[in-house]
């Protein structure tokens, strides 16, 4: 490759990692949460018929703005990334919702204007700590799938015997298979379960109290408690391992290049960094070897 085209790439490689440093300071993203803020309270206010009718055309017009600056900040990091912009999964959700926004609300797709209001998800892979929370969750499927099958097979055991022991007398809680499910998800719940429910069943089954107690411990009390119990040590696995990632940096590995650490800064930018960190290992070594020669020599 000749000079001049090595001095052009370089200098658009500064630029893109200058663009891309200066879209991602906290600055920057705290104002792109303020406009996030700004635009879920104008969606908010277009639904209000008296507002719609007094300031509709402003309200459009800000809600045009709040996606531009969207776009903006998008289309410079997908610029500064490159390739590397969707390997993140934020980064894919965030193009997704504003991309949506961008496809035309008219004839079939009008249904889509509804989703403008999916952009104040973006909140989530804004604040670090909502990121944690549905990195969490998302964790935590697998756990969560497993306690799920056990209620679909509680509810199911459930039901069959419900329509069997109380269908014939209340056909309109329990007549059918699909009956019966709906009315023990209404238990499980707990609403109206006792008065509404429950009491009018005992009224013609006094033993019935024997079925839905036991069934209420189980699937209210016991499930749902499981559920919270697999989120809350999903969270603390993550905490734990952030903090031993931490502890394993200051005990002496040396810190990623501050432009990898995002997976999207620029290729030489990255080569520059582990040349740096290579350097650093090298004289601490020098460093050492002087050292110990010199107390030899003593």
């Amino acid at each position: 490759m000749e000079p001049d085209a090595i001095a052009m790439d370089a200098g658009r490689g500064g630029l893109r990692g200058r663009a891309l440093t200066w879209v991602e300071s906290a600055p920057v993203q705290r104002f792109v949460v303020g406009v996030i803020v700004a635009n879920a309270v104008i969606l908010g206010m277009e639904t209000s018929p008296a507002l719609r009718d007094a300031a509709g055309g402003w309200l459009a017009v800000l809600d045009q703005a709040c996606l531009a600056v969207f776009v903006v900040e998008l289309t410079l990091k997908l610029w500064g990334h490159g390739p590397r912009f969707f390997r993140s999964g934020w980064n894919v959700f965030d193009l997704v919702v504003v991309g949506i926004a961008l496809v035309p609300a008219s004839g079939p797709f009008a249904v889509l204007r509804v989703l403008r209001v999916l952009r104040v998800l973006r909140l989530a892979s804004m604040m670090p700590r909502l990121r944690f929370v549905v990195e969490a969750l998302l964790r935590a499927i697998p756990g969560i799938g497993a306690i799920a099958a056990l209620m679909l097979i509680l509810f199911y055991v459930a039901a069959v015997v419900a329509t069997g022991m109380f269908g014939e007398r209340f056909p309109h809680w329990f007549g059918s298979l699909g009956a019966s499910l709906y009315t023990l998800f209404q238990v499980m719940t707990l609403d109206s379960w006792s008065s509404g429910l429950v009491r009018p069943v005992m009224e013609a089954y006094p033993w019935a109290w024997v079925f839905f107690v036991p069934f209420i411990l189980l699937a209210t009390f016991t499930m749902l408690n499981l559920f919270v119990a697999i989120i809350v040590n999903t969270m603390q696995a993550l905490q734990e391992q952030g903090a031993g990632a931490g502890h394993g940096r200051e005990a002496g590995a040396p810190a990623p290049f501050p432009g990898a650490a995002a997976g999207g800064a620029d290729p030489g930018l990255v080569a520059l960094g582990d040349e740096i960190r290579l350097l650093r290992t090298e004289l601490e070594q020098l460093r050492r070897a002087t050292g110990a020669a010199g107390e030899s020599a003593r």
